[in-house]
Parts: structure tokens; C-alpha cells; sequence
């Protein structure tokens, strides 16, 4: 039961007791032919519960682990053995031109576009929320987090191990180990979908969504802080409107009566990590959603591949103080969350100014904010072809 704060249009005076789902279904059980008596206490919340800490270290080692994928996912032995399982592809072009093709540059006209679309779509979900919408958005997250969980095992598979092909009626030639990992990969989503209701429904669900977000990070980048200037401040403001503002249009956070699912029968969208309340006697999840990793993750993707290509150190690069930057952020939405007593948090609101504010202070002061604001990866590869500064 959900009451508004500031609602005094109606003077009631009866006592109104909030309990969680799981108890109310043990107390609906009871009740079915025997008398229930209960008694009613309120045990204190710990300041700090560990899955917090969990759900941190998940959000930074999925942005980490994007990042760096790259570093461990692509070599030249691994282009030889993509290439020796597809000869028609790799005798009209490389691996790396394949690759280039199918990496999605985000334009700053594409991010404004983008935040406009995904505010449409949180609209819908808000006003068309049903069951039947449920299992839309679970059947899109299971075809993504089986291709992402695909491209996560076989990546380091394809670079330490050799393939056997068979040939396929519909798929021509496929790697074995391949169509194996694959069927494991559907599996997993179906048991997944199947069982979500579960309490340790949260592992797969994390483990899906990590592989998906680690995925979309290696097929769209940022080509320079202009762009992520454009889409951060986008989200920052998107994120702050349908949290804060979105009550003053809809009687009700947006963003938060969605990822609660209160149209949905209280079943929550899986586009989120989340992690269960160990310590806490009065239960419950802590959840990121995914476009509080993505976004922030884009930016800290195109800051490794910056240092990388200017061959930057640690100290004098952009990557560590990002991530630095996103862990403190992190750390303010909790920090925020706790002060507004549980309230729901746009964590964009502490990422942005953690994580670009970062990048765009270092330029200034380094006097490199120009070079970073009309960033080129085309031309700098062209003009620069063994990648110095």
C-alpha cells in the first residue's frame, strides 16, 4: 500500500501497516482455516547492508571489464581462427574491417534522439503496464542477455582454443563449441524466466544483464567528450525530471512506480542488477538500472581507448580518474538514498558531475580539452598510424 506524503485531503485516523509481499502471502496462507494473531514490531535498518558493497563492486567491474575487453577479446590469433571458420567472409575482408562495421558511433543529434525516445517508452511503460508487457520486456532481455552471454564465454574461447566446424542445414558452418555455449546460453535464460519469482532469481538475472551491458559496450562508442557531453547531460536531465519532477505531472515518481512495477501486478522490469538485502530485517532488493552503468560506462569505454591510442599512462590518462570518479558517484547515490530516508535516487544526478565533470576539469587542466572535444579515432589512426602522441 502506497500513501502520499503531503495527501491531507482526507482525515483519517486508522493505523496502516506496511509488511513485505512474501509475508503477506505467509499470512494469507495461515489465515485459510485457522485464527492469526500478530504482533507488530519495528526493527532497526543497519546504516551500511553488504549488498550495497555487492552491488557497487558489480556496477564498477562490469564498466571495468567492458573497457578492458578489448584488451583480452580481439588479437591477431583470434582473427586467424574467426577467419579460418568463416573463409567467405574473411576473403572478401578482414576481421577488423567486420568489426568496425558493426561498432555504432553515437552522434550528439543520435544521443538527443535516444534520451527523447527512452522517455517515450518510460511513459508507455508507466501507462500500459501490464503482464502481457512484462513478458514483452522479459522476452526482449532473455534474446539479449543469451547473445551477450554468447559473446562473453566464447570471446576468450576463440582466443585459446581451437575449433571443429559442422555443417547446418539453416547455418551453414558452425563451431561446435559455438552451437554448445549457445544452447547452454538459452537454457540458462529460460530457466531464468521460468523461475524469476524465485529468491535467488537475482543471480541469473545479474548474470544476464552484465554479460548484455558488457556487449552493448563493445558495439557503441563515443567518438569524443562532445558527444558525451551532449548525451550525460541529456540523461542527467532525464534521469532528474522522472524521479523528482515526474510527481508534479503524474502524482507518482515515474521512474520509480515502473521499476516497482505497481501497474504490474508489483513484478519489476529485469533491465536492473539487483541484489538482496542481507542484513536487513525488513528484506528487500537494492537496485542500479542499466543506464546508470551505460551511460557513464560509454564515457569511461572511449577514455581507456583515448589513453590506449595516446599512449597514456595510469597517472597522466583519463581511464583511472574516471572510474575513480564513477565509484565516488556511486558512492554519493547511496549516501543520498540514505539521507532521503530510502527514497528512490536518479544516480545520474552524483554520475555525471563524477564522471564528465571529471574528464572535462582534467582536460582544462592539462590543455588538452580542445583535443578531447573534437576527438577523431578515423583520423587519429590515419594521421597517426602507430598510435603515439
Amino acid at each position: 500500500m502506497v500513501c502520499s506524503e503531503n495527501d491531507t485531503s482526507l482525515n483519517i485516523s486508522i493505523p496502516v501497516v506496511m509488511i513485505p509481499k512474501s509475508a503477506g502471502d505467509v499470512v494469507n496462507k495461515s489465515m485459510a482455516d485457522k485464527h492469526v494473531e500478530f504482533l507488530l514490531y519495528a526493527p532497526t535498518r543497519p546504516v551500511v547492508d553488504f549488498s550495497v558493497l555487492f552491488l557497487w563492486a558489480m556496477a564498477v567491474g562490469t564498466i571495468v571489464t567492458a573497457s578492458l575487453w578489448q584488451e583480452f577479446g580481439t588479437s591477431e590469433h583470434t582473427n586467424e581462427r574467426y577467419n579460418e571458420l568463416s573463409p567467405k567472409e574473411s576473403s572478401n575482408a578482414g576481421i577488423s574491417n567486420d568489426d568496425e562495421k558493426e561498432i555504432l558511433d553515437i552522434s550528439a543529434k543520435g544521443a538527443v534522439v535516444f534520451v527523447i525516445t527512452a522517455s517515450t517508452f518510460l511513459v508507455l511503460l508507466y501507462f500500459f503496464m501490464s503482464s502481457w508487457f512484462v513478458w514483452l520486456l522479459i522476452v526482449l532481455f532473455c534474446l539479449g542477455g543469451v547473445q551477450g552471454m554468447h559473446n562473453c564465454i566464447m570471446t576468450p574461447i576463440l582466443r585459446n582454443c581451437p575449433q571443429k566446424t559442422l555443417n547446418l542445414p539453416l547455418f551453414g558452418e558452425v563451431s561446435i563449441l559455438s552451437l554448445v555455449v549457445a544452447l547452454f546460453c538459452v537454457t540458462f535464460a529460460v530457466v531464468w524466466a521460468v523461475h524469476r519469482r524465485a529468491s535467488y532469481s537475482w543471480v541469473g538475472q545479474d548474470i544476464l544483464g552484465i554479460c548484455l551491458m558488457i556487449t552493448v559496450l563493445q558495439l557503441a562508442r563515443l567518438p569524443n567528450i562532445k558527444v558525451a557531453t551532449v548525451l550525460l547531460c541529456c540523461a542527467f536531465v532525464y534521469d532528474i525530471f522522472w524521479v523528482f519532477l515526474s510527481p508534479l505531472i503524474f502524482h507518482q515518481s515515474v521512474m520509480i512506480a515502473v521499476a516497482r512495477g505497481d501497474n504490474s501486478g508489483g513484478e519489476s522490469i529485469p533491465m536492473l542488477l539487483r541484489v538482496p538485502r542481507v542484513f536487513d530485517p525488513w528484506g528487500g532488493y537494492d537496485m542500479i538500472g542499466f543506464g546508470d552503468i551505460l551511460f557513464p560506462g560509454l564515457l569511461v569505454a572511449f577514455a581507456f581507448r583515448y589513453d590506449k591510442e595516446n599512449k597514456k599512462h595510469l597517472a597522466n590518462g583519463y581511464f583511472v580518474w574516471l572510474i575513480i570518479g564513477y565509484g565516488f558517484g556511486l558512492f554519493f547515490t547511496y549516501l543520498g538514498l540514505y539521507l532521503m530516508n530510502g527514497h528512490g535516487q536518479p544516480a545520474l544526478l552524483y554520475l555525471v558531475p563524477c564522471t564528465l565533470g571529471v574528464a572535462v576539469i582534467l582536460g582544462l587542466v592539462r590543455g588538452e580539452l580542445k583535443g578531447l572535444w573534437n576527438y577523431s579515432p578515423e583520423s587519429s589512426s590515419m594521421t597517426n598510424p602507430s598510435g603515439e602522441a
